[in-house]
């Protein structure tokens, strides 16, 4: 499939999107998860008497209304079908590249062959009549039946997954969005509100909490001692997926909630946690509040799915970090040792500390 008209640049601006009406998907048949995976879009608040979400979402940055409501079409099939978000960001960043997002029609002499709607599926390659390829929902389930057929699909890079669907006379195009599609993913996801449970985590064996270290003190600064301090006052509360506090929580909730305690706002999920602040070389460089990422159940070394907080170590340089497991578990302290060989990237928020009085 080849693009033959203007690609429109899609720098995102980030502004909240309107929430959408309560809606709770019910998958006919869910072909992207175990099944204690599970997604639901439920709004925190909804108008009296409302039954319908709104038909367009607002734009963002050079994406129009028209193309943020197709993308979160893209969004909401895979969620209703269970497919992880990694799916989602390919789906997405595959119709930036075939459409621009765009629900298009037969373009005439520009026409690549019969290729119609978001992602340029063509009816003579079995992907469906014209008239369903044009029905963004069904374009949208079409490509996730095929992307799940794909061995390996989750632990591919993005491009390598959506050529495996399409076929392309482009293979590495897709790349190119993947930054942006993420983004604009992640707006979507908020704005609609959808939480989806699933038995994820550190993918790990068991692991005891390994109690404070011999010797264990916490960090002088006061910024790090606020972050670490909250993270171990939270030990033995259980692993919930989505949950920030105060009574459970995942590993990126505890990660955020424990950093908002030492005044440093950082992102709500793994997928950009391990983008914010610098990046720390090496485990022994590390300093107590660092986020250590690994790739857990569900993510790879490119794009790991799993956070701990590291705390320090004991009388014997031993490293701890501590850590919401996965479900069914609490959260822990545990040897970073179990970790090490494993160990997809540290990064170090950017502290902010008050100014000097004058």
């Amino acid at each position: 499939m080849t693009r033959r008209w203007p690609i429109l640049a899609g720098g995102l601006a980030a502004v909240v999107l309107a929430p959408l009406a309560l809606i709770v998907f019910v998958a006919l048949a869910v072909i992207g998860a175990s099944p204690a995976m599970g997604c639901t879009i439920s709004p925190p608040s909804v108008s009296p008497g409302a039954t319908a979400a709104p038909k367009d979402w607002p734009g963002q940055g050079s994406w129009t209304s028209e193309q943020v409501s197709n993308a979160a079409v893209i969004v909401s099939v895979g969620a209703e079908l269970q497919v992880p978000r990694f799916g989602w960001e390919i789906a997405v960043a595959t119709a930036m590249q075939e459409s621009t997002l765009r629900n298009l029609a037969h373009l005439g002499t520009n026409n690549d062959h019969d290729s119609l709607g978001l992602f340029q599926q063509r009816p003579s390659q079995g992907w469906g009549t014209p008239e369903q390829i044009l029905d963004p929902r069904y374009a949208a389930r079409k490509f996730y039946e095929r992307l799940v057929k794909v061995d390996g699909w989750q632990t591919m890079p993005l491009t390598q997954a959506a050529q495996a669907v399409q076929r392309s006379a482009f293979p590495e195009a897709y790349a190119k969005w993947q930054p942006e599609a993420q983004q604009l993913v992640g707006l979507i996801s908020d704005g609609m509100n959808i939480v989806c449970t699933s038995d994820g985590g550190d993918g790990l064996p068991p692991l005891d909490d390994a109690g404070l270290p011999d010797g264990f003190l916490l960090p002088a600064d006061p910024q790090l001692r606020a972050v670490v301090s909250f993270a171990l006052a939270q030990r033995g509360k259980p692993y919930v997926w989505g949950a920030k506090g105060p009574d459970s929580y995942d590993c990126s909730g505890l990660m955020m909630t424990a950093w908002a305690k030492g005044g440093v706002q950082i992102p709500r999920v793994t997928a950009d946690q391990v983008h914010t602040g610098i990046a720390i070389p090496s485990l022994a460089a590390m300093t107590p509040g660092d986020l250590i990422f690994i790739p857990g159940s569900d993510g790879t070394m490119s794009r790991p799915g799993h956070v701990g907080l590291y705390i320090g170590t004991d009388h014997g340089g031993r490293q701890y970090l501590v850590q919401a497991p996965k479900t069914g578990d609490v959260v822990k302290v545990v040897a970073v040792s179990n970790w090490s060989h494993q160990v997809a990237g540290i990064r170090r928020p950017l502290l902010r500390r008050r100014q000097p009085s004058t």
